[in-house]
């Protein structure tokens, strides 16, 4: 699916460490920062409810190939794709403004 800004996708602004737990670039856009936050978000969830990718894939009628992608950070979830997933775990996974980095204090 295009980015409707060109950004590139989440994972590629990663300069230290491992997606989705990385440094990101100080130039990442915020898509990257939400990208990030979702994907560690969903890893939790799998954690916290014993799915593995192809029982929540059966859960949601997604393809575990899509869950993985935007939990490896290769592509950002559509609106149906999180409604799918958060109605599966039964909690919010968008991560909203909270993912956004610290704004360093006005001079």
């Amino acid at each position: 699916m295009p980015r409707s800004s060109n950004d590139k996708v989440p994972s590629e602004y990663v300069v230290d460490g491992v997606w989705p737990h990385a440094v990101l670039a100080d130039d990442a856009p915020v898509s990257a920062y939400y990208g990030q936050a979702f994907a560690r978000n969903l890893e939790r969830a799998l954690v916290a409810t014993n799915h593995s990718l192809r029982t929540l894939a059966e859960a949601t009628g997604l393809t575990h190939s899509t869950i993985s992608r935007v939990m490896n950070g290769k592509v950002m979830p559509d609106l149906g794709t999180l409604a799918r997933l958060e109605i599966a775990f039964g909690f919010q996974l968008w991560p909203g403004p909270a993912a956004l980095p610290p704004r360093p204090p006005a001079a």
